[in-house]
């Protein structure tokens, strides 16, 4: 259904962006708009808004079939078999059944408007448990793509702390191997908090995609 890789016309063009995987992303922020419409009401906690996330829409099988995600499942809080990680999503694809170490790992953290340049915010947070945990060896990345989720939970500019987290990454935290800040990437054209990185895992080229869910009105 997919070629693996489809290159781009960004400001790297030797780039190649997965498309099954922003299929699957494009069909995720669905999930989050659903939830939006539906008003659902989430504590600040993050294993607790993943959950409602994965029950209650990615593993809902009428939401699978109504938005076209009946070909993947989703697993959480899975431990992988060749490292110490332990994944909030993990996503399946039919290639699974064919090579068992081919799947996706979408991690989530919360973000919030306190101390967004800080090395002890939220915003490091997502840098130190989010993405190094992809540029180091504690997630496997099969198909050098992997996700993030940022669950947003109070009133910030997202734009705005997307470059606080880019400055973190070009100053603070050498670890994550940046070849490419956070950028912009249009994934579902009714949402515009997506975007991608690019990172150095050894000696090859891994990408990151981000999505900013904004929960802040949600939050009780």
């Amino acid at each position: 259904m997919y070629s693996d890789l489809n290159a781009s016309n960004y400001k790297y063009n030797n780039t190649f962006f997965n498309s099954e995987f922003e299929y699957i992303l494009s069909k995720i922020i669905v999930c989050y708009n659903l939830m939006i419409s539906d008003g659902v009401k989430l504590n600040n906690d993050e294993n607790l808004i993943r959950d409602v996330l994965y029950l209650d829409y990615l593993n809902d099988n009428i939401v699978r079939n109504k938005i076209g995600l009946k070909n993947y499942y989703f697993d959480r809080e899975i431990q992988e078999d060749r490292t110490n990680g332990r994944t909030d999503i993990r996503v399946i694809s039919p290639n699974s059944f064919v090579d068992t170490s081919a799947y996706y790992i979408i991690e989530c953290k919360r973000l919030d408007s306190k101390n967004v340049s800080g090395l002890s915010g939220l915003n490091a947070e997502y840098i130190i448990e989010g993405i190094c945990r992809f540029t180091s060896s504690l997630y496997t990345t099969y198909y050098k793509t992997n996700g993030m989720i940022g669950f947003v939970v109070e009133a910030i500019d997202i734009d705005k702390n997307i470059t606080s987290i880019n400055a973190l990454l070009s100053n603070a935290f050498p670890q994550a191997n940046t070849m490419q800040l956070i950028s912009h990437r249009l994934l579902n054209k009714d949402f515009d908090f997506s975007y991608y990185s690019i990172h150095n895992k050894n000696n090859n080229e891994i990408i990151i995609y981000h999505l900013m869910f904004d929960f802040q009105n949600n939050i009780h």
